[in-house]
């Protein structure tokens, strides 16, 4: 099978680190460059990881033939921008999440891979994990009932200054970072869009990010509730309640690549963990998977799962939950 040939935007640590060498080992995918804006630490990457091309600036890779398709995890404030970019300069994009700062930011790609046929696709990985597939596919198989409730808890500690997750003006933030991800599970697994948020916001007085955030979404189905923090405690954890049963992720957004995930179904008839069955999902990286689904809708024309518009609504949610943050008071999110 001929694999897609990928170009890498940056030296960023969870390309060099996580998705690189995840997509090395994918089906569909080949990494073949990668580009920073100093060509020593391109060509140090490359070295490193056994990719063939290193270039000195982003142009110069998005102007090679041979670069089929562009991952992108610049900061968030540059990724609109670059990814506009590397579509008009022929090249699908997978960019990291979140996408942009805002909608509107986020409906400019629209505009931009409507208009050059490129397939542009935000990279939420989770979704293409086994146990999210499980847990989709109890839920809509009726065995825990009627899905009214998802709860979700993301955390770590980092209150380095210099790091770009705690700054404000480049798109820093607990909810852009982690706060994203127990929104799109929560849409994943209603399998509907939100109707309204209300949101409390805790800022760092000196870096001004989101340190400490809370929110509860109103699905036509139920609720979602869920809290994010940069400043605890390294935790994650999500759920999923129906009328006769529960699902539980053990490990829902960072999932190891070398270990199998385990998730529980609980009917509720034992206090505690009494009554829950453990089901174990098989050994996988998300990375690699994310990859070479990408891949495989470019190869044959495939239309994503998600899609762009999937991607905006989530943006909406998120513009919500600032909004809410900063008013107190509940948003509304047009259907």
């Amino acid at each position: 099978m001929r694999k897609l040939k990928w170009g890498v935007l940056s030296v960023a640590k969870i390309g060099t680190v996580k998705v690189i060498p995840a997509m090395q080992r994918g089906e569909r995918s080949e990494v073949v460059g990668i580009a920073s804006r100093d060509l020593g630490r391109a060509q140090e990457a490359a070295q490193a990881l056994g990719i063939p091309k290193a270039y000195g600036s982003y142009d110069e890779l998005l102007a090679d033939p041979e670069i089929e398709a562009v991952y992108n995890p610049l900061p968030n404030h540059l990724h609109v921008e670059w990814s506009i970019r590397a579509a008009e300069a022929g090249k699908h994009v997978l960019c990291e999440k979140p996408i942009g700062l805002d909608a509107a930011e986020a409906r400019k790609l629209l505009a931009a891979r409507d208009r050059t046929g490129m397939v542009i696709q935000e990279a939420f990985m989770v979704r293409g994990h086994p146990q999210w597939l499980r847990a989709r596919e109890i839920i809509r198989s009726g065995a825990i009932g009627e899905l009214r409730a998802v709860q979700g808890f993301f955390s770590y500690f980092n209150a380095d200054p210099a790091n770009i997750r705690n700054q404000a003006d480049i798109g820093g933030g607990g909810v852009y970072d982690i706060g994203c991800y127990p929104i799109v599970g929560a849409r994943y697994l209603f399998e509907q869009e939100p109707r309204r948020v209300s949101a409390l916001l805790e800022r760092d007085p000196v870096m001004k990010t989101d340190r400490l955030a809370s929110a509860l979404m109103e699905f036509p189905g139920g609720q979602a509730s869920w809290m994010c923090s940069t400043q605890l405690v390294g935790y994650q954890r999500l759920q999923a309640f129906g009328t006769k049963g529960r699902i539980e992720l053990q490990i829902p957004f960072n999932a190891p690549p070398d270990k199998a995930c385990r998730l529980f179904v609980d009917d509720g008839s034992g206090l505690g963990d009494a009554s829950a069955r453990e089901e174990l999902l098989p050994v996988c990286d998300q990375y690699t998977i994310q990859g070479d689904l990408f891949s495989e809708c470019v190869q044959e024309g495939k239309t994503p799962e998600f899609p762009l518009e999937d991607t905006v609504r989530n943006m909406e949610v998120i513009d919500a939950v600032y909004r809410s943050g900063a008013t107190g008071q509940w948003v509304e999110i047009a259907v």
